[in-house]
């Protein structure tokens, strides 16, 4: 019998050495065989390049040292994820110079006059959650009554306007009037005691579906809340509805049919919070729950003409919320004034254990408080071009008429755009069984510039460019420190690509308000240009409403709530409502 050493040399093997650590590039070939040709070919998806040389060393060696790397998912020791395993590096929009947390929990709001309960039922839908509080408050009308008007409304309009995709009318009016005998008996929960509300479909909710809009997650039904739903349930606030989004939170197309703008009615309603945002512009709930990943509250609440309140990254906890970006995902409130939001927000807000990016900062707001001063950064060479309109250079001389402090500011020219390989990256390796399984091709939009395609093309990003764009990440949170040092808030065209990526991404939270209307030739779109499918275009051109953003600093939403209470005044626009709702 041959000693181990004089065996392993029959075998032509180099035996082992005590105490020789593992080596890179060693392990047992595994996975298909590639060549120079497959690295020649990749090397275009990457927009990098190899010498011969190095393509030789690169493919001769790749089944010993990088195909290995796939076993959590190719086996033979597979790891299964699920959806609350999430990942262990979490994004933290603080940086060393920047002080974060402002005063004290405080909420202060405008009091207002008690009016009387209008006659006119649309009237009272399209009242103000805040104003439809103080009629509850005082019980001049019960929770009971308004969910009921909300019903029919939602039964007469959303056949047109597709934004409902489940309704919730018996489990509603019990809850209505549980709370109406609690209040009855001298107990408020408080300000949103018996106001309805609708959640997007995201939500998971106890016992009823929540399908995020999309085909393969129709008939899914959770077994618990989510922390928002839960803290709304607590302070008293009525879900009448889940609400449309598109699917996988992508646009306003879901698998119901596409969401309409009461607006305009040959248009989306521009997504992905695409129920919250037309159910609220047509009255047919008191306010609702949308979430931004990158856009999907600004976008709708602009389209649409509604309040849109995207916090702090951290500041809302979204647990039993659907995953698209772990470190970009937001919830935020959706309504028909600038109160209303941080109303909702104050309900909602605050840290969850089972969020671990969910911040413990208080939430300050005084409507009281003077904005005297305030100092207002603008982009100048923003204003002059596309998308801004005159709405937005009318909003900057509003500002000026204030007594506010406008200051101009300048973005430093980067690729900001090129952040996104953080976005499809998180978003590809969230929806990884789906995309594998092949039960993305399921869902209705299968165009390019949809997720199912997406999530196949972000398989070959790259995990450096990854890191690279993560460490960029960090220099951009560095330029908007630069940025606010000099200013409160800031006032931007909507969608402006450059502050709709960066913002999103370094955590900042914004407001979205109407500020006036301007007129279209021809119908929006939140897709990519089809010549097989023109867009409807209108002679004369429509009219629809078009809202400004306001970008805060981190956590400084009440400060961001406070302006915009005195903008929304000062604009005089919120009050109308779309024709024929």
């Amino acid at each position: 019998m041959l000693g181990d050493a004089t065996e392993a040399a029959a075998k032509g093997q180099t035996p082992s050495t005590p105490g020789a650590p593992p080596a890179f590039g060693t392990a047992p070939a595994t996975g298909p065989a590639v060549t120079p040709a497959t690295f020649v070919e990749a090397e275009k998806l990457m927009q990098v390049e190899l010498t011969p040389a190095e393509l030789a060393q690169a493919s001769g060696n790749w089944q010993q040292s990088m195909a290995a790397l796939y076993e959590r998912r190719q086996g033979p020791k597979k790891m299964a994820l699920v959806d609350t395993d999430v990942p262990a590096t979490i994004w933290n929009p603080a940086i060393p110079q920047v002080t974060i947390g402002v005063g004290r929990d405080i909420f202060v709001g405008a009091g207002g006059k008690d009016l009387p309960l209008p006659e006119n039922e649309d009237d009272i839908a399209f009242a103000s959650a805040t104003q439809l509080s103080r009629w509850i408050q005082s019980r001049k009308i019960t929770s009971e009554r308004l969910i009921g008007i909300y019903l029919k409304r939602i039964a007469k309009f959303d056949p047109q306007l597709r934004c409902v995709i489940t309704l919730l009318s018996e489990q509603a009016m019990a809850e209505a009037r549980v709370l109406d005998k609690e209040l009855a008996a001298g107990a408020s929960r408080g300000p949103l005691h018996g106001i309805p509300w609708g959640a997007k479909d995201l939500l998971d909710t106890a016992g009823i579906r929540t399908t995020y809009g999309a085909e393969p997650f129709e008939h899914r039904v959770p077994e618990h809340d989510s922390t928002v739903v839960k803290r709304l349930k607590e302070a008293g606030a009525v879900l009448i509805a889940k609400l449309s989004m598109g699917a996988l939170a992508l646009n306003d197309i879901w698998f119901g049919g596409q969401t309409m703008n009461p607006w305009l009615l040959e248009e989306g309603s521009s997504g992905s919070s695409a129920g919250p945002g037309a159910s609220v512009a047509a009255g047919l709930v008191g306010f609702a729950i949308g979430s931004e990943t990158q856009g999907s509250i600004i976008s709708p609440s602009m389209r649409c003409g509604v309040t849109g309140l995207r916090p702090t990254f951290g500041r809302v906890p979204r647990t039993g919320a659907m995953t698209l970006s772990w470190s970009c995902d937001k919830l935020g409130p959706m309504a028909r004034s600038v109160e209303d939001t941080l109303l909702v927000l104050d309900a909602i807000y605050g840290p969850d254990e089972r969020d671990l990016a969910c911040a413990k900062q208080p939430l300050s707001f005084n409507v009281k408080q003077s904005m005297h001063g305030l100092r207002v950064g603008y982009f100048p060479e923003w204003m002059k071009a596309d998308p801004a309109t005159d709405v937005d250079r009318h909003a900057l001389e509003v500002v000026k008429s204030l007594g506010w402090q406008p200051v101009a500011l300048t973005m430093p020219a980067a690729p900001y755009d090129s952040l996104n390989v953080i976005l499809f990256a998180e978003s590809a390796a969230a929806f990884e069984e789906l995309t594998l399984s092949h039960k993305v091709d399921e869902l209705k939009v299968q165009v390019p510039d949809a997720w199912p395609n997406t999530f196949r093309q972000s398989r070959f990003l790259s995990a450096v460019d990854f890191v690279q764009a993560d460490r960029m990440r960090r220099k951009v949170a560095e330029i908007m420190a630069r940025l606010f040092k000099d200013v409160d808030v800031m006032l931007v065209p909507s969608l402006r690509d450059e502050m709709l990526v960066t913002a999103n991404f370094t955590g900042h939270p914004s407001l979205t308000l109407r500020a006036g209307f301007v007129e279209v030739s021809e119908a929006r779109s939140d897709w990519a240009p089809d010549p097989k499918h023109p867009l409807p275009k209108f002679s004369p051109p429509r009219r629809v409403p078009h809202g400004v953003t306001l970008i805060g600093r981190l956590f400084e939403e009440g400060i961001l709530g406070q302006a915009g209470i005195v903008l929304e005044e000062a604009f005089k626009v919120a009050g109308e409502r779309p024709k024929g709702f």
